[in-house]
């Protein structure tokens, strides 16, 4: 199996949101390997004209008939873009339920069309339809944690028949549980512990997990919004499909975290029979150093492994992650950079951009740019990576706005890493960088502002974990892990027993 990096919910302009269905494939390209960028199609349920949601509901009318005039015509773009085995596009729309919960549908081939369903059952028997004519389809629930009856998910109307996974974590959010990292804080309300992946799990329905950035920009992919890996044979559409239905999936919320869990030689998303002994093999690369793995059986911390006797030596030479981080200045002032990375010595294992798009969910918000791909990749040589990016100043003090990249590397501790910030050259030896950040200003105070993050010694990110219990139970179990820069990942469960 190769894992893969993708998005399945995501928005743009092509119905209400930013920017055009080309900056979103653009976007998407720099940092992902499949996306389904997702229009807003239906809410059958939709509160009653009067009053203070008017313009709620204004909204999401131009938005709906905006997607039906262009769906064809976006469905030619989406299918000139698709590169089937190396940038694989899924064609997708969104359906919100006020009772149940909303869902984005996702087509497994480059066909099909909007559908406005009365309901839920209504949905899932188009849904059959389809399939009984040979066109498969996901209804992926999404922001599940809101309040039930508040477009938060009712798992009485749950079936993984369309829907082999669930969505934990979006710019919404995280669903996992009642408590816990990225609360719900958009104006539809906060969680609720009967909307959760946790209830869901404990009332026995079988079901994989994603991230999504429900990104409302055209930025698919972008950091820390949430994003999805999948374990595939390969990148083409038919493999990753038969992947999502085999629930080898997982949640990230930034970093490009490589997590691989088996119980008994089984990968995530299993059903295995009921087995006393399960033994536990859990591998992770890290995107940064790591701060705990949680392997959870219903719902319960049964093992927390912690950064533990780690190194804190170093031989000459060292694997690690130089992770350049741009931003910072008067708040949303724009500052366009043009820079470049690279290491005098050494090699280069991977480039991994850490771009994000604007933070805008609602289209009451935001601003009217012509473009919304700003962030690029220009040239990558052997030692060196040039790009351009925008930074906007953070917003508060609690959102960050940042721009990133990160090199994965294997150089002397000695060699010097330099970047190139708008003409200004910037030069740290990585023994300077694998012993703390190091950071500066473009100017004055207030102005933008650069930082290299602590470089992790190797036996920080690279954990390979194990461990053994011997159980009657009927479980499933899943691993959670956070890096000590607050970016995590979510395993989908393995279920043991009937």
């Amino acid at each position: 199996m190769n894992l893969y990096f993708g998005d399945l919910h995501n928005h743009c302009g092509i119905s209400y949101g930013h920017g055009s269905l080309a900056d979103a494939l653009a976007n998407a390209r720099e940092q992902l390997d499949f996306v389904s960028i997702t229009g807003h199609a239906h809410w059958p349920d939709m509160p009653e004209r009067g009053g203070a949601v008017d313009d709620i509901i204004d909204f999401h009318e131009k938005g709906f008939s905006k997607l039906k005039r262009c769906w064809n015509e976006s469905m030619e773009e989406l299918r000139a873009a698709d590169s089937d085995g190396g940038f694989v596009v899924f064609p997708g729309f969104e359906v919100h339920f006020s009772d149940c919960g909303d869902r984005n549908i996702v087509y497994q081939n480059l066909d099909g069309q909007p559908l406005y369903p009365d309901n839920l059952d209504d949905l899932h028997q188009q849904l059959r339809d389809l399939r009984n004519h040979g066109y498969d389809s996901i209804a992926q629930p999404h922001h599940i944690g809101y309040l039930k009856g508040t477009r938060g998910i009712d798992w009485d109307t749950f079936s993984s028949e369309f829907s082999p996974f669930v969505e934990l974590v979006s710019m919404h959010g995280c669903s996992e549980a009642s408590e816990g990292t990225r609360p719900f804080l958009h104006s539809m309300g906060p969680s609720d512990c009967l909307s959760t992946i946790q209830q869901g799990l404990s009332r026995g329905h079988v079901f994989g997990v994603t991230g999504g950035t429900d990104h409302h920009s055209a930025h698919p992919g972008s950091y820390s919004h949430g994003r999805l890996g999948v374990w595939a044979t390969d990148n083409s559409r038919r493999s990753l499909w038969e992947a999502f239905y085999a629930r080898r999936t997982y949640a990230l919320t930034g970093d490009n975290i490589r997590m691989n869990v088996l119980m008994n030689g089984r990968p995530m998303g299993s059903q295995i029979p009921h087995c006393r002994e399960r033994q536990f093999e859990i591998e992770i690369t890290g995107g940064a150093a790591i701060d705990s793995v949680d392997l959870i059986r219903n719902n319960r911390i049964v093992k927390r492994f912690c950064n533990e006797n780690i190194l804190t030596d170093f031989n000459d030479r060292v694997r690690t992650i130089i992770h350049l981080e741009l931003g910072w200045g008067r708040r949303n002032q724009p500052v366009r950079w043009q820079g470049s990375l690279e290491i005098l010595d050494g090699s280069i294992l991977q480039i991994e951009p850490r771009f994000r798009g604007r933070e805008v969910v609602s289209p009451l918000e935001g601003r009217d740019e012509k473009s919304f791909y700003e962030s690029e990749i220009l040239n990558m040589e052997n030692r060196r990576v040039e790009f351009k990016t925008v930074t906007y100043g953070n917003p508060n003090n609690l959102t960050n706005a940042s721009q990133g990249i990160a090199l994965h590397v294997d150089m002397p501790i000695e060699a010097p890493v330099r970047a190139v910030l708008n003409g200004r050259s910037i030069e740290w030896k990585l023994r300077d960088l694998l012993q703390g950040a190091r950071s500066g200003r473009l100017g004055e105070i207030d102005s933008p502002a650069w930082r290299f993050h602590r470089a992790p010694h190797p036996d920080e990110f690279v954990w390979n974990l194990k461990w053994k219990e011997e159980s009657d139970e009927k479980a499933y179990y899943y691993v959670r892990v956070r890096q000590a820069n607050d970016q995590w990942a979510w395993s989908s469960p393995i279920f043991v027993g009937d």
